[in-house]
C-alpha cells in the first residue's frame, strides 16, 4: 500500500468527523442571524471546548480497549474543587490550577490502579468510582455557589478572545493538544497502548510495557477531564455538584469519541478526531437553536446523526474478506 493511502486510512475516522463538523458548522453559521461573527465563533468555541476535553479524557482510554465512565464525574468534581481554589492573587490560582489538575490525575490513577492490578472490568471500575467522585463533588458543594474572591480576571481571560477575534478557549485547546496528545501518541507508552488494544497478548508477548501505557492513559484521561472541569468553572463562575450533568458529559463524550473515528475496541483512532467528533456533536444543538426546533427533537437529531455517521464509518467492513483486511 502506498504510504498516501496508509496515511489516508489511518486518518479516516478523524477526517471523517472533520468533514462532518465542517458542514454542520457551516450550515449553522449560513442561517445564523449574526452570520460568521467573532462573538458567534466563541460562543460555540466556549461549548464545544468543554465537550471536547472530556472527550479526549475518554479517547485516551478508549485507545487501550477500556472505557471511563467516570470522567463525567471527575468533571464535575474538579468543577467543585474549582470553585473554591481559584480565588486569590495569581499565584494562589495557579496553585489552585495545579491542585486541580492533580486531583484529576489522581482519579485517573485511581481508576487505573483498580483496572490493572485489581483486574476489574474499566466498566464495573468506573461507574463504582464515578459513584466515589460524585459524592465528594456534592460534599464539596452541596449547593451551587463560589468565594467572594474567585478569580473572575482569569475566567474572563480564558474565555473571551485573543486580539479580539481568536477564541482564547481554542488556543488553549490546541496547546493542550501539543503538550499532551501529540508527545503522547509518539512516545513508546503511546504507541503501546494503540498495541494493547489492538492485540494486549500481542503487545504482551512483544515486550512491550503494557501496565505503564494503561496507567499513563488513566492518569491522563483524568486530567484532561479535570481541564474540562476548570473551564466550566471559568464558564459559570461558580462550581455545582449536578449528577446530571455529570452523566449527560459522559455519554456525550462517548458518542464523541465514536463520531470522531476512534473505535470502541481499541488500537484505532486519535483524540483529534474525537476533539472534532465532539465539535460536530455539540453543533448539533446549535443548529435546532437556529432552525427553531423543539428542544424535545434534540435527542432524536443528534442520534440519527451520529448513526449516519457510525454508518459511514463502518461501510468499509461490508468489503472485508477477511479480518487480515482491516489491518491494511
Amino acid at each position: 500500500m502506498r504510504d498516501w493511502r496508509y496515511h489516508f486510512a489511518e486518518q479516516r475516522g478523524t477526517l471523517l468527523a472533520f468533514a462532518i463538523f465542517l458542514a454542520m458548522f457551516t450550515l449553522y453559521i449560513s442561517n445564523h442571524p449574526a452570520g460568521l461573527t467573532a462573538n458567534v465563533v466563541q460562543t460555540a468555541s466556549n461549548k464545544g471546548v468543554l465537550l471536547a476535553l472530556v472527550a479526549m479524557a475518554q479517547a485516551m482510554v478508549v485507545l487501550t480497549a477500556g472505557i471511563d465512565l467516570s470522567v463525567g464525574m471527575i468533571f464535575i468534581l474538579c468543577n467543585c474543587l474549582a470553585s473554591y481554589v481559584l480565588v486569590g492573587t495569581p499565584l494562589t490560582t495557579g496553585l489552585g490550577v495545579i491542585a486541580v489538575l492533580g486531583v484529576g490525575g489522581l482519579c485517573g490513577a485511581t481508576n487505573a490502579v483498580i483496572v490493572i492490578f485489581g483486574r476489574l472490568q474499566p466498566i464495573v471500575t468506573t461507574i463504582a468510582t464515578g459513584a466515589v467522585f460524585f459524592g465528594i463533588a456534592l460534599w464539596l458543594r452541596p449547593f451551587p455557589g463560589s468565594p467572594s474572591d474567585f478569580n473572575a480576571d482569569l475566567a474572563d481571560a480564558m474565555t473571551g478572545k485573543l486580539f479580539n477575534v481568536v477564541p482564547t478557549s481554542l488556543v488553549v485547546l490546541l496547546c493542550i493538544v501539543l503538550v499532551v496528545w501529540v508527545p503522547f501518541r509518539r512516545s513508546v507508552l503511546g504507541r503501546t497502548a494503540y498495541a494493547a488494544g489492538s492485540s494486549e497478548m500481542a503487545a504482551y508477548m512483544s515486550g512491550m510495557p503494557i501496565k505503564r501505557a494503561k496507567f499513563l492513559a488513566y492518569v491522563l484521561g483524568g486530567m484532561l477531564a479535570a481541564m474540562g472541569g476548570l473551564f466550566l468553572t471559568f464558564f459559570t463562575y461558580s462550581g455545582e455538584a449536578s449528577v446530571s450533568n455529570g452523566n449527560t458529559y459522559t455519554l456525550y463524550a462517548i458518542a464523541a469519541v465514536v463520531l470522531g473515528g476512534v473505535s470502541l475496541y481499541g488500537g484505532r483512532g486519535s483524540a483529534i478526531g474525537a476533539i472534532f467528533g465532539a465539535l460536530a456533536f455539540r453543533t448539533i444543538g446549535d443548529l435546532l437553536f437556529v432552525f427553531d426546533f423543539d428542544p424535545l427533537w434534540q435527542p432524536l437529531f443528534q442520534g440519527v446523526v451520529l448513526l449516519l455517521a457510525v454508518s459511514i464509518g463502518s461501510a468499509r467492513l461490508f468489503h472485508v474478506r477477511n479480518r487480515l483486511d482491516l489491518f491494511e
